[in-house]
């Protein structure tokens, strides 16, 4: 505890001197927080940047995001995965504009009720927008905290988790706790990252570092082993007439509840198999052609994929079976189709039907 006593001058100073310009910051705005903060769990800043500005060109504030109509929603976060994010992030501006007309609740506990939002987005949004002197714990803070304090537990566990965030609640300063709160997070962004040496040469706070003074940077923080992800087999049709492509909706829960994608198939099969496939919806193929495998992960399972080209005979109604069957434009301006699909992606452009 006496070491994170220390580290707030310097590192607020560092902070001040070399974070990076990003659209969410300096606006002491709660909607841009709290959105940034989503699209940033589990994806990249630099990632983020482009679907941060075109979210807000089409959604500028929380009523825009309550009252959008979910395919729209859904087609502006394509591309970042996990979709619940959004959905949820919906669902509390729903509320918001219920119970709190329209305006984030300046309380981080009314915070935390709110559908999606955790402890760490909880505290993001009230130290950076309101000034509230709670801490904002996330992967990068927990990485650097357990090597201030040599703390040995595994981060994975709530338990170690909630142990941090009571010692920063302890040292958080009440003037600017979301530039302390930040700090943390760009120190272990870019100083004490995760991969590869970490740079403490440059780091503000090496002086005050236990695990630096003992030479052991790289044996924190401590993670349990994570389960092995299962593997599933698919098989990718890109079924084409002569105008048009083949999608379908995916059922309304469990992974990638109610997007858009191509036609897929448990397991690697056959051409024979595609064929009776294709017969059972009444399609007459004219020629099947392999365009390769693919590989995507998921947080809990990854899909190894075949892919085959389809070209059929022209359908009479767009709506076919369980197919739906579209303009290719419209599936880059109105379908959210998730990225697992995007090797194949090419083949959904108008040059490939001819």
């Amino acid at each position: 505890m006496n070491s994170l006593r220390q580290i707030g001058e310097p590192l607020m100073k560092w902070y001040q001197e070399n974070k990076r310009v990003l659209p969410w910051r300096d606006q002491n705005n709660a909607y841009y927080t709290w959105v940034s903060e989503i699209m940033l769990q589990q994806t990249r800043v630099e990632a983020v940047k482009p679907y941060f500005q075109r979210f807000m060109e089409e959604l500028p504030d929380i009523e825009a995001l309550a009252r959008c109509p979910e395919e729209k929603l859904l087609k502006l976060w394509e591309g970042l995965g996990y979709y619940n994010r959004v959905r949820n992030m919906q669902k509390a501006a729903q509320e918001v504009m219920e119970k709190y007309g329209g305006q984030l609740p300046r309380n981080y506990e009314l915070l935390r009720e709110l559908k999606g939002i955790g402890n760490y987005t909880a505290g993001a949004i009230a130290s950076i927008a309101y000034e509230i002197a709670v801490p904002a714990v996330d992967g990068n803070v927990l990485r650097v905290i357990s090597r201030v304090t040599e703390n040995g537990g595994d981060i994975r566990k709530q338990s170690v988790k909630r142990q941090i965030e009571e010692e920063l609640r302890e040292v958080i300063p009440r003037e600017k706790p979301g530039d302390f709160n930040q700090a943390l997070m760009e120190l272990g962004a870019v100083i004490c990252v995760p991969n590869g040496q970490a740079k403490c040469q440059l780091c503000p706070i090496r002086e005050f570092c236990q695990a630096h003074a003992h030479g052991r940077e790289m044996d924190y923080p401590k993670k349990a082993a994570k389960k092995p992800r299962a593997v599933q087999k698919k098989t990718i049709l890109v079924i084409q007439d002569d105008r048009s492509v083949a999608i379908r909706r995916r059922p309304s829960r469990g992974l990638l509840a109610g997007l858009y994608e191509l036609p897929n198939l448990d397991g690697w099969l056959a051409q024979e198999e595609i064929l009776k496939y294709l017969r059972e919806l009444e399609l007459e193929p004219l020629r099947i052609l392999p365009i390769g495998e693919a590989k995507h992960v998921f947080s809990h399972v990854e899909w190894w994929m075949r892919g085959y080209q389809v070209r059929v005979a022209s359908v009479e109604q767009p709506l076919w079976k369980e197919l739906i069957f579209v303009k290719p434009e419209e599936t880059a301006e109105q379908y959210a189709i998730p990225s697992a699909f995007d090797v194949y992606a090419n083949y959904l452009k108008e040059e490939k039907i001819r």
